[in-house]
């Protein structure tokens, strides 16, 4: 059997934008000889589509494509998502040939947790399905269906199914593909039968898709596999009696298959055209190193923000330290220089080397860098407020006023040229609240906002290893620092780096409690100070603009604490 699994890249409510896209893929496997062509979970609509859902003419404008899509198929067997109206929504699967809707699947496991809302929307499905194609039984499964151990992929194939079809949206996070990759292989190890895995890829708001679609045989080993952070037209044939002939070797399962197979329904009987042409080649797409894979999430996250919201061009406060230059970076390899302007703005506090480090860096990449020296906004400020802040020494206030400053700025520049501001600012920072509320978190989409800032360096020396190296050394070198007051380095107001994120990691990500993180061997009084700004920054962080998740935890979407809170621990 030939199947191409279309790993593509829809818009969220483009419905009509994700129907041509189809089409021309259907037309791109009929050319490869394919037989079944899959389309990822709710492509139709894109993923997640969200109180979209809950329009009426939405789910049948949805309805309407997929019938369209129908025709279009002819004697191809189409697998495509949608949100299907009933009497109630399902996140469904339809099986499309011969100009017809054949069968429906319904998604069994509604994940609600995470990134994850499902419960809220659809209804759950009633379980395995199998649809035959010329007598080949496929199980069809979507998303969550398949990361559960046991029914319906179980079931689909002690029921006969060789082949198991897994249509799905899998937001990314820092290591998933290779997790997923682990999974998928036991699947098709403990159901003796080839696993096909049709993935979503792009950015939708905070969530990257990763696509790395795969097929992987019923020993494990992988037949194809998709590269990450790409569409890409996967074509791959498959022996469905390879597992068939593993099965006769390996009777364990027959006592649960009696039990299975009469309740597990077949959606559709329907035939398929004959694998056209020679074999495709195999491909097998590399997988990529730790830091290769969360900068090419990065890059598509910004990238499929700016495009998908109608922007044109980009804009970002550089200067000369870390976060910003990584931000820089991402901007100009995600839509290229032309897009992409910084604003090099110098307080009287500011070092003639980290000023110098900025323009260097702008140079290199080769953006449009404006000079706008902020001092005499900063004396503007400082009548305005003498006379209220008289005999009262300069502390934050006048610190927090250079970064407002910089903030208003920018603003001005997207206002007046429609610019996206890019905010510059790292996990860690977002953590402890090391930040500016209407300052430097001041802007439209936050690229680095769940970044540590120990990787924000490693993922700064990874782009720095191209031909290029844009990043000037002194960059990496330097001790951070906010440059809001003479001498002024992070570590005077926080723990160093290497030890807050070891911190952050366990107080955020996972829940660890002041015990456990004392456990850990952490010093006492840096889990009380850091466990405390995280609690009081709950309210910055929910003023911030939308970022990219790369973490199993990030702020927003993931974790979700009560700005009023005295709970402490």
């Amino acid at each position: 059997m030939r199947i191409a699994l279309a790993q593509l890249n829809p818009t969220v409510g483009d419905i009509a934008g994700n129907e041509a896209r189809a089409l021309e893929t259907l037309e791109a496997a009929r050319a490869a000889g394919a037989q079944l062509v899959a389309f990822p979970e709710l492509y139709v609509t894109g993923y997640p589509p969200e109180d979209l859902l809950l329009k009426e003419h939405f789910l049948r404008d949805a309805r309407a494509a997929v019938d369209r899509l129908a025709r279009a198929a002819g004697d191809l067997v189409v697998v495509v998502g949608f949100p299907e109206r009933d009497v109630d929504v399902y996140n469904a699967a339809a099986v499309l040939q011969g100009s017809e809707l054949r069968g429906v699947y319904r998604k069994v496991y509604l994940p609600n947790y995470g990134v994850f809302d499902e419960q809220r929307y659809f209804q759950s499905g009633p379980g395995a399905g199998i649809v035959e194609i010329d007598g080949v039984r496929v199980g069809l499964t979507v998303c969550e269906d398949v990361w559960e151990p046991g029914p319906p992929l179980s079931e689909e194939a002690l029921a006969g199914a060789t082949v198991i079809l897994n249509v799905s949206a899998s937001p990314y996070h820092r290591g998933k593909g290779a997790e997923r990759e682990r999974m998928l292989v036991q699947r098709a190890r403990d159901s003796l039968a080839t696993v096909a895995f049709c993935a979503l890829v792009g950015g939708q708001d905070e969530l990257v898709f990763d696509g790395h679609s795969l097929v992987v045989d019923h020993e494990g080993n992988v037949l194809a596999r998709a590269a990450q952070f790409e569409e890409e037209l996967l074509v791959c044939d498959v022996d469905p009696e390879g597992p068939s002939a593993a099965r006769l070797r390996d009777t364990r399962h027959r006592p649960a298959a009696r039990r299975v197979q009469p309740a597990v329904d077949t959606l559709a009987r329907v035939p398929a055209p004959p694998a056209d042409g020679p074999a495709p080649p195999r491909r097998v797409a590399p997988l990529l190193s730790a830091e290769e894979e969360v900068y090419g999430a990065l890059r598509l996250g910004l990238r499929d923000y700016v495009e998908k919201n109608g922007f044109t061009h980009v804009v970002l406060g550089l200067s000369g330290g870390i976060d910003s230059a990584l931000v820089a970076c991402v901007a100009v390899d995600a839509l290229g220089p032309e897009r992409v302007s910084v604003a090099v703005m110098p307080s009287p506090y500011s070092s003639a080397e980290t000023q110098g480090d900025a323009r260097a860096l702008a140079a290199n990449l080769g953006v449009q860098c404006l000079d706008l020296a902020i001092g005499p906004a900063m004396e503007a400020y400082d009548q305005i407020l003498a006379p209220v802040f008289e005999g009262l020494e300069p502390d934050i206030a006048e610190e927090n006023l250079q970064a407002r400053i910089r903030g208003n700025l920018l603003m001005a520049l997207s206002n007046k040229f429609g610019w996206l501001v890019l905010t510059t600012g790292n996990k860690s920072e977002m953590s402890v609240g090391y930040s500016t509320l209407y300052g430097d978190t001041a802007g439209g989409f936050a690229v680095i906002k769940d970044c540590p800032k120990t990787l924000v360096y490693a993922l700064a020396r990874h782009r720095n290893a191209g031909p290029d190296s844009p990043i000037p050394d002194s960059v990496l070198e330097r001790a951070p620092s906010a440059e809001l007051r003479p001498d002024q380095r992070d570590e005077d107001s926080l723990p160093p780096y290497e030890v807050l994120d070891p911190i952050l990691a366990q107080y955020v990500e996972l829940d660890a409690g002041r015990e456990q993180l004392l456990a850990q061997g952490h010093a006492e009084a840096d889990v009380d100070r850091v466990t405390r700004l995280v609690d009081l920054a709950e309210y910055k962080r929910r003023q911030a603009p939308p970022g990219i998740k790369i973490s199993t935890r990030a702020f927003g979407r993931d974790r979700r604490m009560p700005i009023t809170n005295r709970y402490r621990g």
